[in-house]
């Protein structure tokens, strides 16, 4: 007997333990639905963005310039280029420019320089002695017909024929002799048209001699003045680095930004950019420092579309100025702008996890366990504005209940 009511006894313990651990398990149940509520006060509606960090200003720091004019007419590769972020002083070395294909220039102009100088000494020789033989005959000519000139007058004494052989040769002495100075005229006006010619040919190869060699001292890069170096961008967006390629029209290295002033480069979605203008206040945060934040004032935003490289959605390019200085910004950080886009006063306002919807109505649930419709407003990322259907303070569930579908939905009443 004693037995038996010790088994009965076990057993009620048992039923009283599981109908205990019931008993808990609803509870617990019931503890696992996270709540939440009604929120009063200002609705800040906002648009969160991505950008990167630059200066509004720089001043840029040029390859070899004059490339075109010296015939170099591709791209010329960057053989050595300072760390980016290295603060630099006037006169100091930013980048040093492949000289091959100028060296060969200088080589080849050189060449023809040296070959033109032989012309030139070889022409100004052969015109010298050409004037000078020209000058002896002329003088030899002029004593022959100072010869003829004196037989002529001897001759008075002589017969008549022999007077009249004597002016015949006189005279074609003399036009020989003036024949001859014209002549030495056109010679010399020839020999200085030649040389000048051959002056001009070899000062103009000088001048493109002395071009080059201007224009290969430029092929090492200095700073103009004392900056922090930020590297220029190709057309990709991919910053320059030693063995990137620069163009004859567009030798830009290197700039020094003032960081006095920063802006935040980025770019909104087409389906938000319509809530953005200029003049809309700006919350900035860093990623390299969380702990910092800062404030700034959308400055421009584009008109037209563009689609960035690797996407094929339409973004426009929005410009945000920041409003402080901080020394620890530097540009191409990376940084989080929210754009406040709409603030309202006194409204009320829950997560977006708690509204539901149902075809075109939508509802939330109350801890009571009422499914209550609401009119909604604005939301922003994280919440939305009830404009009807719920009281300040009211508990909403933040999950849809087990038994929801069997809850019918309290709409609001028509007025």
């Amino acid at each position: 007997m004693k037995k038996f009511r010790f088994i009965f006894y076990i057993i009620g313990i048992i039923i009283v333990v599981l109908i205990l651990t019931n008993i808990f398990l609803k509870n617990s149940d019931n503890t696992k639905q996270i709540t939440t509520k009604v929120k009063y006060g200002e609705f800040i509606v906002d648009v969160t963005i991505t950008g990167e960090l630059e200066a509004k200003s720089s001043e840029d720091i040029y390859g070899p310039r004059g490339l075109n004019s010296v015939g170099i007419w591709a791209d010329i590769k960057i053989d050595w280029l300072i760390a980016e972020g290295t603060i630099v002083d006037s006169g100091d070395v930013v980048a040093r420019i492949d000289k091959t294909v100028i060296n060969n220039k200088i080589s080849d102009v050189n060449s023809e320089l040296e070959k033109m100088e032989s012309n030139f000494i070889k022409t100004k020789l052969d015109t010298t002695l050409e004037l000078r033989n020209a000058r002896e005959e002329l003088v030899n000519l002029r004593y022959s017909f100072e010869e003829k000139q004196i037989t002529h007058e001897q001759s008075k004494y002589e017969p008549p024929a022999t007077q009249r052989q004597a002016k015949i040769e006189m005279e074609k002495a003399q036009r020989n002799y003036k024949q001859a100075i014209e002549n030495y005229k056109l010679k010399e006006q020839k020999a200085n048209a030649n040389m000048m010619e051959v002056t001009a040919s070899f000062n103009q190869l000088k001048l493109k001699f002395d071009r080059l060699m201007m224009v290969q001292n430029e092929f090492i890069v200095r700073a103009p003045k004392h900056g922090m170096i930020e590297y220029r961008k190709t057309w990709s967006g991919k910053k320059f680095t030693a063995g990137s390629m620069i163009s004859p029209w567009n030798n830009i290295v290197a700039k020094l930004p003032d960081l006095s002033k920063m802006v935040s480069r980025t770019y909104v979605n087409e389906i938000d950019v319509s809530k953005v203008n200029e003049g809309l206040e700006v919350e900035i945060n860093i990623d390299a420092f969380p702990d910092k934040s800062f404030t700034g004032k959308i400055t421009s935003v584009a008109n037209m579309g563009e689609q960035l490289q690797g996407s094929e959605a339409k973004v426009y390019e929005v410009l945000i100025m920041l409003n402080e200085y901080d020394s620890i910004l530097r540009p191409a950080m990376t940084t989080k702008n929210k754009i406040i886009t709409n603030i309202t006063d006194s409204v009320m306002f829950v997560p977006l996890d708690c509204v539901f919807s149902n075809d075109s109505v939508s509802y939330v649930f109350t801890k009571r366990g009422k499914k209550q419709q609401v009119i909604t407003g604005k939301s922003n990322e994280n919440e939305i504005i009830v404009l009807k259907g719920l009281e300040q303070d009211d508990e909403l569930l933040l999950t849809v209940p087990e038994n929801a579908d069997d809850i019918e939905i309290n709409m609001i009443e028509s007025k």
